[in-house]
């Protein structure tokens, strides 16, 4: 069954709802990854290619939509229309 990624939980329990057994919807708990803090973050020398890292408190919310993914390659984002 195709799996859906919205941002909060109480989002995922209502799309849920609407959408029914037919699909998997989990929450990302918000955004899942950033620019790392230090030791730059943005590589000029390689048309300023960004270097992004899984955020430690998002680790476990990514292995859930992986494991979810296993089952079906059909992956719907739904999350907020922001950074």
């Amino acid at each position: 069954m195709p799996v859906v990624v919205v941002e909060s939980p109480a989002k995922a329990k209502t799309i849920n709802k609407y959408l029914g057994p037919g699909y998997t919807v989990l929450a990302s708990y918000g955004h899942v990854r950033d620019l790392p803090a230090k030791n730059g973050s943005v590589d000029p020398d390689n048309d300023f290619e960004m270097l992004w890292e899984v955020a430690l408190d998002s680790r476990k919310h990514v292995k859930a939509i992986a494991d979810a993914l296993k089952d079906d390659n059909a992956l719907i984002l739904a999350t907020d229309p922001d950074r």
